[in-house]
């Protein structure tokens, strides 16, 4: 284990890359937070809905802001004393908008952030292979289906059932998008002068536990821990992921 006292991590990520998977996993151990997208969207009426708060309620936009970041403490902390955040690069510049209405001053946004959550442990969980990465984003808008349980029931629905079908050109654009987000990250970490941990979708594929423990130790947490976990989420890929994939490659 590290002796960084890390208080709160971020998990740094685009679409289809096993966020949800990191998510369960730490959230799990009963020690690492409750990890979530908890600034997801770009919008701050969607932040007020998302904690049940009121914009009639506060004097003005920083008192408003400043209860959201209070309530997302609070959820992303569980009964933890550590606080876990998944964020979405698409979702990024409006959360350091908002974080610089609490927190101006002229600093970097690590160290802003940092003010915020205390000492942040950054996460890039990224998916190299972008052509799996856009077909599990294709067939995951086409068929509603974003994420299934373990035990193969559905976890997380956003449309009523319907039948994948091979479409090229999305597969094409969402290879081209989220490569985009992932270069995002890329060039924020350079600009902020900082390397965070990377972990590889892949690998915690794979070995979840094994990943599970490296983070945990990360985070000065027990490692051990991660033996007690079980992978919360099963993979969406299929024999037809495999075809769409062996089909754009010929076609290609």
């Amino acid at each position: 284990m590290t002796s960084k006292p890390f208080r709160s991590y971020i998990i740094c990520t685009a679409p289809r890359s096993g966020s949800t998977l990191l998510c369960g996993l730490l959230a799990a151990t009963n020690a690492a937070g409750n990890p979530d997208s908890h600034f997801h969207s770009s919008s701050l009426d969607d932040w007020l809905d998302d904690y049940c708060l009121k914009h009639i309620d506060y004097a003005s936009q920083e008192e408003a802001v400043r209860a959201i970041f209070k309530a997302a403490l609070s959820r992303g902390k569980g009964d933890t004393d550590i606080f876990g955040l998944r964020m979405q690069s698409g979702s990024f510049d409006h959360f350091m908008q908002q974080l610089k209405l609490l927190l101006p001053g002229r600093m970097s946004d690590v160290e802003r952030i940092r003010k915020a959550f205390g000492p942040t442990l950054h996460i890039h969980l990224s998916r190299p292979d972008r052509l799996n990465q856009a077909i599990s984003r294709v067939r995951a808008e086409q068929t509603g289906l974003w994420h299934r349980n373990s035990d193969g029931t559905e976890l997380e629905r956003l449309a009523p059932p319907q039948e994948p079908r091979y479409d090229a050109a999305a597969i094409k654009r969402h290879m081209i998008a989220l490569g985009a987000l992932d270069e995002a990250w890329e060039r924020w970490f350079e600009l902020e002068a900082m390397e965070p941990m990377r972990i590889n979708y892949d690998a915690l594929s794979i070995d979840p536990k094994q990943v599970l423990a490296q983070v945990l130790s990360a985070l000065n947490l027990d490692p051990s821990r991660a033996q007690s976990v079980e992978a919360p989420t099963a993979k969406l890929a299929d024999e037809l992921s495999r075809e769409w994939r062996d089909r754009f490659e010929s076609e290609s």
